[in-house]
């Protein structure tokens, strides 16, 4: 009797345990209930981000275009020029001597010149009246004429004499900002010496790069034949300096390199942003924002797709079954939402929530 109750015990447990695996599988295979929608097309707005470097529309550096000592500097760091405003004062002793010398080159030449008009006029009636041949007339005439030309000479070497003296003054070729001022009163300097830089920052010039790959899918984008086209239907861009401050007013693209850099196999672009009130300087940096419009392009929720590795999936409902499919996406600006470039065509249905909880053949419905 006691080996027919454990036998009978052991047999009930058996059951019972049958029964609870006949439970869950059949828990399983019943559909379980989660959102779904049919993919669609729609519009798409993305945008690309590129480092930038802020140039003044002149950044000009100025030498002095003759040696010497500086004997005044007339502005300061940072300070606002205008064209035509003197910036230093060069002492040339070498400057100041040529102009006496060719002051009294001419001062010569101009008396030679009277000496010479002096002979003609006297030898002149002399030679009507057959007193001298008319050859040596001629031969006065002739030392007039040369005294005439020595005059001219001497008067052009005055006045390159006097353009070089005017160079030790040194003033700003154009409106603008002036940058650092490295050498100060007494230093001797050069024409290879800069003694600071101009910027013209009315309006300013952002450089920024792309790769070929970049490059093509940008021109790619825009409408128009020829780079000139293409540039013109480009859409306005957005400087966002490196505080974060987006910069209040658009620029636009310009030009773009005609070669491609063969050591970082990259293109140099450059917009223009305009700067009336001066809110930017040369020589800053920032981030250039593009704007990329994408049309009948699919639209996936974030929240309907999950990683693996590096790849992002969604669950497609086929025939009432969940199944993985890799899909290659770009983000939105926004971090809300996918655009889909494969692995989804528009009609499909996929999960759209608690896909974390979903695996692969999962019965659904929605």
């Amino acid at each position: 009797m006691k080996k027919t109750y454990l036998f009978g015990t052991t047999l009930l447990l058996l059951v019972i345990i049958s029964c609870g695996k006949q439970r869950k599988v059949s828990d399983n295979t019943r559909p379980q209930q989660y959102p779904t929608e049919a993919v669609s097309t729609g519009t798409a707005e993305l945008t690309a981000i590129y480092p930038a470097t802020i140039r003044g529309r002149e950044d000009i550096e100025i030498r002095p275009r003759i040696d010497g000592f500086i004997e005044h500097i007339f502005i300061d760091e940072g300070s606002v020029v205008k064209q035509g405003q003197a910036l230093f004062k060069i002492n040339s002793p070498q400057a100041e001597q040529a102009v006496t010398t060719a002051q009294a080159a001419v001062t010569s030449a101009e008396a030679q010149l009277a000496t010479a008009e002096l002979n003609v006029a006297r030898i002149t009636p002399l030679a009507e009246k057959g007193i001298i041949s008319a050859v040596q007339l001629e031969t006065y005439r002739n030392a007039y004429n040369t005294a005439l030309a020595v005059r001219e000479q001497a008067i052009a070497q005055l006045k390159n004499a006097q353009a070089t003296l005017s160079w030790t003054t040194v003033t700003s070729p154009v409106n603008g900002l002036i940058g650092a001022v490295p050498y100060r009163k007494g230093s001797l300097v050069n024409s290879q010496n800069v003694l600071t830089t101009i910027a013209n920052t009315s309006s300013v010039y952002a450089y920024f790069s792309l790769n070929e790959k970049q490059l093509a899918d940008f021109l790619g984008s825009l409408a128009g034949t020829t780079q000139a086209e293409k540039l013109k239907n480009a859409p306005e861009i957005t400087l966002t300096l490196a505080d974060g401050t987006v910069y209040p007013y658009k620029g636009r693209i310009e030009t773009i390199t005609g070669a491609v850099n063969v050591s970082t196999g990259s293109a140099n672009l450059r917009a223009f942003f305009p700067n009336e009130e001066g809110l930017l300087r040369s020589g800053t940096s920032g981030t250039v924002s593009i704007p990329e419009t994408y049309t009948d392009v699919i639209l996936v929720s974030q929240r309907a797709t999950f990683a693996q590795q590096d790849k992002v999936l969604v669950y497609v409902v086929e025939d009432g079954t969940a199944r993985q499919r890799i899909i290659q996406v770009t983000p939105t600006p926004d971090g809300q939402a996918y655009i889909v470039h494969s692995g989804l065509n528009a009609g499909e249905r996929i999960v759209t929530g608690g896909v974390a909880t979903l695996s692969e053949g999962t019965k659904i419905t929605n």
